[in-house]
């Protein structure tokens, strides 16, 4: 990864890199620079996720952005594990809270459009460009390739969207739990405006395999949505998340 002068100076040349460190993004190097700790992105997802972290700045917990050169994104670490990874009890009900906060943010100020009819155009893209894994599906759909997931989506598209703003990708390794505070939340460049079945399918997957119905149950509590779960969307979105 190529630095300019001024990310060189704020990362020392013996600066340790990694990419594993539990608890936080995948999609980031962990950078110990001197006694500083930050998290670097590269490539086009980094210049969306600055633009998001702009706009939610003051709206919900998220990182501190240290430096943006496109395309080049520098986060301060947050010093707290995921939800994934510290596993309270009330897994769901954190992560139901969170979850509620996103979606109560005004949607008519959101810029940023992740309606169905943008999220199938870049899933067929994908699936058109080889850009989809199906060894990387979950457990259910594999077997099934890109092309039959696309079409299946085609096919049984909903009629309706129910929109907030949504996060995108609403994983408990994208919750961060500081002993203190809010949960915050990091991860963001698939934010915009959408179904906030999008977000429930990923958060009911992650539940309900790793913790089990009481906590998609303590979810929905937190969460407010228990009087009726549209399990069809849920899966729906599901589906749609192995194209992205």
């Amino acid at each position: 990864m190529q630095l300019s002068e001024q990310l060189r100076r704020l990362i020392q040349q013996d600066a340790s890199w990694s990419a594993d460190h539990e608890g936080a993004s995948g999609t980031a190097l962990r950078v110990v620079s001197g006694s500083k700790v930050f998290y670097v992105k590269h490539g086009p997802l980094a210049g969306a996720e600055h633009l998001r972290l702009g706009w939610l700045h003051g709206r919900v917990s998220i990182p501190e952005v240290v430096a943006f050169e496109d395309p080049v994104l520098v986060l301060a670490d947050v010093g707290a594990p995921s939800l994934e990874a510290a596993a309270p009890a009330d897994v769901g009900a954190v992560l139901g809270r969170t979850l509620r906060m996103l979606h109560e943010l005004p949607v008519a100020e959101c810029p940023f459009d992740g309606r169905l009819s943008a999220v199938l155009e870049r899933a067929g893209a994908n699936v058109r460009e080889g850009l989809v894994d199906p060894d990387d599906f979950d457990s259910d759909h594999l077997g099934l390739t890109p092309e039959v997931i696309y079409e299946r989506l085609l096919a049984a598209r909903p009629g309706v969207e129910d929109l907030v703003v949504a996060h995108g990708d609403y994983t408990l390794s994208n919750v961060l739990l500081p002993v203190s505070g809010e949960p915050v939340v990091i991860d963001v460049p698939a934010l915009g405006v959408a179904d906030r079945y999008r977000d429930l399918a990923i958060a009911h997957r992650d539940l309900s395999e790793d913790h089990g119905p009481a906590a998609w149950e303590g979810f929905l509590s937190a969460y407010g949505l228990v009087d009726h779960v549209e399990v069809e969307r849920l899966y729906y979105y599901r589906l749609l998340d192995e194209l992205l």
